[in-house]
């Protein structure tokens, strides 16, 4: 059993240290927000996350997991310090620091014994020697450490078994032994471990979440292309995806990508880029992609109800940016609400766990109790988020209560038959004669 300290009870440290001690370590959780430690305390959690609840539960009745807010309790004994702090984005979409640097100048304040400091959050190329000066010139007398980048890869919606079950770990650092100690940590997840330098790891954090974005937009561009020829985008995917060189994954179209990562990662990446001196051309491609997906459901919503937007009530089913979790970040729904408000419309919306959240992102839309309720007398829905629960809702008793049966589909969740044979005027992203 290793001592481990986690700073950070945001969605990557709180996961990353619930599963360090569901693997038998004896964590400690470190935030300096005394709210979000004391509701943790009493078995609140600060996010939605599938089966984390219970297994925060589980380990803090085990007395492996627990919470401070005291950095000499947490780092009292530890032998590894994970950072897994924010990093938002800055004015110029760089990414914004100074929680590692709070975190880092705390370690180092708070340090007796040696300990390897792990950088867990997404962080720019070059932030791991960084942090090594920062605990160099904060320590009150000096303490041997080592640096680690060991960048996550979790999903939000199946961070758990992300995390049990890596497609890879990455760990850089200008010291092996320390690498390694690091590496030691996670063998019994029985996954590829990469080890390279401090530069080279958090350069494949970014490098991966860029193109798995570049592809999201990818195929948004095609939707686009084969709504104008009339082909259907999901087909062309499943024939694109049976190539191995290309693969079925992130080939969905739809509204983009939102969420915590690929949105701050691409433009932090961009930014980066341009600070060198080099032209992302591509990076810049990828992003005006996906800001004008959003601007299709506007377009179509005019073309199907008349023109204009003007007194129209649109439901939207769906407020998060994904399944499986309740984060508002960079959502899809927050734009199309308020661009659907600016033009004059109502919104009304559903989401089942995040509308709590939603309420600050965008306010001025009416929440309701489930999607039948949404529906009642709308004159369009827009599916935002492919929720199980949608596709299993009534679709008879879904147009029976809507003043209009008009259907966007933003995530190609229905069969286009289908609903037009329950009577709904239907069109899907880039569907082609079956969106027609």
């Amino acid at each position: 059993m290793r001592k481990i300290c986690v700073i950070g009870v945001g969605y990557v440290g709180l996961v990353t240290g619930t599963c360090f001690s569901d693997l038998g370590n004896r964590v400690t959780a470190l935030d300096i927000n005394e709210e979000r430690i004391a509701n943790l305390r009493k078995g609140i959690l600060p996010i939605y996350e599938p089966g984390l609840e219970e297994m925060v539960k589980r380990n803090v009745s085990a007395g492996r997991l627990s919470f401070t807010t005291d950095y000499d309790e947490a780092l009292e004994g530890a032998e590894i310090a994970f950072i897994a702090v924010g990093t938002p984005e800055g004015v110029d979409g760089e990414a914004d620091l100074k929680y590692v640097r709070s975190a880092a100048e705390k370690i180092a304040q708070h340090m007796k014994e040696p300990v390897i400091i792990v950088n867990k959050s997404t962080v720019p190329v070059g932030t791991g020697d960084w942090v090594s000066d920062i605990i160099t010139s904060s320590q009150s007398k000096p303490v041997s450490f080592s640096v680690v980048s060991c960048p996550e890869f979790l999903r939000e919606g199946s961070a758990i078994v992300d995390f049990m079950n890596p497609a890879r770990i990455v760990l850089g650092s200008l010291d092996k032994d320390a690498a390694h100690k690091v590496a030691d940590l996670h063998l019994s997840l029985r996954a590829p471990i990469v080890v390279t330098d401090l530069r080279t790891a958090e350069m494949i954090k970014y490098a991966s979440n860029a193109f798995l974005a570049t592809k999201i937009s990818f195929i948004n561009e095609i939707a686009n292309i084969c709504e104008a020829l009339g082909a259907d985008v999901k087909e062309v995917a499943a024939g694109m995806g049976y190539d191995p060189r290309i693969g079925r994954g992130f080939l969905d179209a739809g509204l983009g990508y939102g969420g915590s990562c690929f949105p701050k990662d691409v433009k932090a990446l961009a930014y980066m880029a341009t600070v060198q001196g080099k032209h992302p051309q591509l990076l810049q491609a990828v992003m005006e992609i996906n800001k004008y997906q959003r601007k299709q459901i506007l377009i179509k919503l005019r073309e199907m109800l008349g023109g204009s937007l003007k007194g129209k009530t649109v439901g939207l089913l769906g407020l998060a940016f994904k399944p499986n979790t309740d984060d508002m970040r960079e959502a899809p729904s927050v734009e199309i609400a308020r661009a659907i408000m600016t033009e004059g419309g109502i919104v009304k919306a559903y989401d089942p766990v995040a509308m709590e959240h939603a309420a600050h992102y965008a306010p001025g839309v009416q929440m309701g109790s489930d999607a039948y309720e949404v529906a009642t007398g709308a004159d369009a829905l827009v599916l935002i988020t492919e929720w199980n629960e949608f596709k299993q809702l009534d679709l008879s008793r879904l147009k029976s209560v809507m003043k209009n049966p008009v259907m966007v589909d933003g995530r190609n969740l229905y069969d286009p038959a289908v609903m037009k044979n329950y009577g709904f005027i239907y069109r899907g992203m880039g569907r082609g004669y079956n969106g027609r």
